[in-house]
């Protein structure tokens, strides 16, 4: 994954890389024992190349840090929350296919 764009986030950077972004952020809360999450994989590699410079991509493993699931109510995985301006303001539950996921960015942008 070492071409991706894809950021890797957590509690030290969440509010920098997330919250104060100053574009849209998807952020993917998963697990490395979640087998859908291991599926959206590649569509989220795919996604941060086609929304570069309009938006970002980040991902949150739940295991690691399971402070920011708590905090976001993070019921099951994977979990898809699109933030701007430092709020929520859309979320997918469950694989989804890429154009879902890009619309659902795109509304927020």
């Amino acid at each position: 994954m070492a071409s991706s764009n894809i950021l890797t986030v957590g509690t030290s950077n969440f509010e920098a890389d997330v919250l104060k972004s100053s574009q849209p952020v998807l952020v993917d809360f998963w697990a490395e024992w979640c087998g859908p999450c291991k599926m959206l994989g590649p569509v989220l590699d795919e996604l941060s190349a086609e929304l570069a410079g309009k938006a970002k991509v980040a991902k949150v493993n739940i295991d690691e840090h399971s402070d920011l699931a708590v905090q976001f109510g993070i019921q099951s995985i994977p979990t898809l929350l699109v933030f701007k301006g430092g709020k929520v303001v859309a979320q997918a539950v469950g694989l989804k296919p890429k154009a879902a996921l890009k619309a659902l960015v795109e509304g927020a942008a």
